[in-house]
């Protein structure tokens, strides 16, 4: 049954609708290069059976997102704080683990939105874990000189059971960090400290054996090194920007927020609480709050109601499809009437 539930659950993160002018076409060879890591299985459902593996009560998890930078994006878009705002609380509320969201401070603000709006307040480490009061935040270093040791404090001091990395870009085989369409993210802002790679700290985690997992749209962002190859070749300027940094999981998906929510729909069925899945109106209401907070919507840098160019009654439904499957596949079993 699980796995049953789970192809359902990856075939709608999957779906691919894309405005002409973006890359298309991607999706199913990257989807089936990263399906193969996870054993043939549903990766939404063997990403929650490694978290549930990895994971006990009072645990630390560390959700890796941010994406975008001025002057386009300056705080960031609003694919990637819901998605992580969402696993968080199915982590916090499911297991009683302690996320711990790592980000740039200029990205902040659009998740802290987005997690409030779904109920997951964000506290002081101290607070979070001594008290289980929500989430926690912890800044990524303002230049690239501090990476390496702020590394290893982070290891040291959250001591995380699990890494998730959520439209969080990684470097290319260059070393830079590249967007969708492969430009150099250092083009856009040239800033020192502006782009701060942080893929250093999942490589880490990698040689440490603390489970890692990617999840990403367009092979640019930190996990897909795992299936460098198949994004070098099926991605236009793919042998450029595809990050050449892996996880253990990597989830390719339509938008790096519903992977997220296939692997948050996966949990509720594998701990029976379908009430861990947020509601379409609560989608709603983030994604707005996500906006309002400076989470812009990336394909057309602006605050209209979208996410990567599909409306946001798109991800709405999305939730509502994902949430029957969960239900649907908990009930006891029944026969139909004839037809």
């Amino acid at each position: 049954m699980p796995d049953i539930t789970g192809e359902a659950i990856d075939k709608i993160c999957t779906i691919e609708a894309k405005n002409r002018g973006m890359p298309t076409n991607i999706l199913a060879p990257m989807y089936e290069a990263a399906r193969k890591l996870t054993g043939g299985r549903p990766i939404s459902m063997v990403a929650a059976e490694k978290l549930l593996g990895a994971i006990g009560k009072g645990d630390t998890v560390l959700v890796l997102t941010g994406a975008g930078l001025k002057p386009i994006l300056p705080e960031g878009e609003n694919d990637g704080p819901p998605g992580a705002a969402a696993i968080a609380r199915a982590l916090y509320r499911g297991l009683g683990a302690v996320p711990i969201y790592i980000l740039e401070k200029h990205h902040a603000g659009p998740v802290v939105a987005s997690s409030h709006s779904l109920g997951l307040m964000v506290k002081e480490f101290s607070e979070a874990k001594d008290y289980h009061l929500g989430a926690a935040m912890e800044y990524a270093p303002p230049q690239q000189d501090g990476v390496e040791s702020w590394v290893k404090d982070v290891l040291e001091r959250f001591n995380p059971k699990a890494i998730i990395a959520t439209e969080r870009i990684g470097p290319g085989k260059s070393g830079k960090l590249h967007s969708a369409t492969g430009m150099p993210l250092s083009d856009f802002d040239p800033t020192p400290g502006a782009v701060v790679d942080i893929a250093p700290l999942v490589e880490e985690a990698n040689k440490r054996g603390i489970l890692t997992i990617g999840i990403g749209d367009h092979g640019n962002e930190i996990g897909f090194g795992a299936i460098y190859d198949t994004v070098a070749e099926t991605m236009p300027k793919g042998d450029v920007l595809a990050t050449t940094t892996a996880t253990e999981i990597i989830f390719p998906v339509m938008m790096s927020n519903w992977g997220c929510y296939g692997i948050e729909a996966a949990l509720a069925f594998l701990l029976k609480k379908p009430e861990l899945m947020h509601t379409p109106a609560e989608e709603e209401r983030m994604l707005r709050d996500c906006l309002a907070a400076g989470g812009l919507e990336a394909m057309y840098c602006s605050t209209g109601f979208l996410v990567d160019g599909l409306e946001g009654e798109t991800s709405m439904a999305c939730i509502q499809f994902l949430g029957n499957i969960v239900r649907k596949n908990l009930e006891a079993p029944t026969r139909g009437v004839a037809h």
